[in-house]
Parts: C-alpha cells; structure tokens; sequence
C-alpha cells in the first residue's frame, strides 16, 4: 500500500483535492476532520484543563481557543502536545483499516506534514499550490479571517516554497477544477500503476 502526504500551506486547495481522491475511490484521512471530531469528543475536556475557558458544552470553542494559543508558541506547543497523539492514533488506525481492505494507495491529508515530521510517514508527497495572492483572496474570504490572523498562521507553515521543492508531486489549484482533476487521476495512475 502506498502512502500519499497531501500538503500545502492554507487556502490552496487541499480540501478540494482531498475529495477529488475520495470521489477517484482512494481512501483519505484527513487530520483536520479528526481534530474536528476530538474537539467535540476526547480532547475536549484535556484542551479544558489545559486551557480553561475554551470550551463549551463540552466542545472546543475554537475561537477561544485561537486567542489562546496564535501568538503564543508555548500555549501551542502544549495543545499539540495533547492533540498530535491523538491524532497520530486516528491516523494508525485508519492505515490498518485500509491495509486490511486491500487499498493499493490512502492518501494521509495532513497541513502540516512537514511541520510535525509526518513526511517521514509516507512514501510520496503531494503539494498543492497556487500562488500567493489567490491564497490570500482565498483565506481572506473565510469567515472570522484577518490579514492579522493569516500572518500568524502563515509564520508557523513551512513556505510554500520549500513544500514544493520537497514534493513528489505538485498540483498548482489555480486552474478549472477538471484540470485539477485531471493532475489527479494522473497521480493515481502513477502510483497504482492503473
């Protein structure tokens, strides 16, 4: 079985690549998602004690917890410290599931992969990518984003630059979503040799 890293800085498109595999069959775990599902679950009441006042009804308020820890590398090094294992376990699990189903290629969607070290975790990397100003206009468009916010963000991921040169594969998600798709369904044909 193939292990993909899915890649790319925020806003450039890895959500919209990630269902693209889905919809081609390939399994995909999305680290995001499962923080998501933890913070409504079994992380919430650790990221509490950790950090009170940053959840409600017992859920993450990510908000409050946003306030918390951007701009703030010891608050965030000790949420990852209680988020990444979890996470990690999720991800186990869900390659043994796969394996176990007979899956030639999953595809491991982790933001920062290189971040954390999860590149050492898989046999291929794709980076998706578009260039910085349709990332901005992109990032800029979600509710609740700042320029302020994007900084902060953008100042803890590896520069798209270095993603790139990193990678195995590179999709640049500025073009028509068939184009898009169409990188993809190469990607897996070379990679499952179909």
């Amino acid at each position: 079985m193939i292990v993909l890293g899915l890649t790319g800085s925020i806003g450039m498109g890895k959500s919209t690549a990630a269902q693209m595999f889905i919809d081609a069959g390939v399994p995909v775990y999305s680290a995001d998602e499962t923080v998501h599902r933890l913070y409504s679950g079994v992380a919430a009441p650790l990221i509490e004690a950790a950090f009170p006042g940053t959840s409600e009804n017992g859920a993450v308020d990510r908000t409050r917890l946003s306030k918390a820890v951007i701009g703030n590398p010891k608050a965030l090094k000790k949420l990852e410290s209680i988020v990444h294992p979890l996470v990690r376990s999720e991800e186990n699990a869900f390659r043994d599931k796969a394996r176990s189903a007979g899956a030639k290629l999953v595809v491991i969607d982790i933001p920062l992969l290189f971040e954390t070290g999860g590149d050492s975790r898989v046999d291929k990397i794709l980076v998706v990518s578009a260039p910085a100003d349709v990332q901005k206009k992109r990032v800029l468009a979600r509710l609740d984003m700042t320029p302020e916010k994007l900084e902060a963000i953008l100042m803890r991921q590896t520069p798209d630059t270095e993603k790139r040169s990193r990678a195995d594969f590179i999709v640049n998600t500025d073009q028509t979503f068939d184009a898009t798709r169409a990188d993809i369904n190469d990607i897996i044909r070379i990679l499952t040799k179909s």
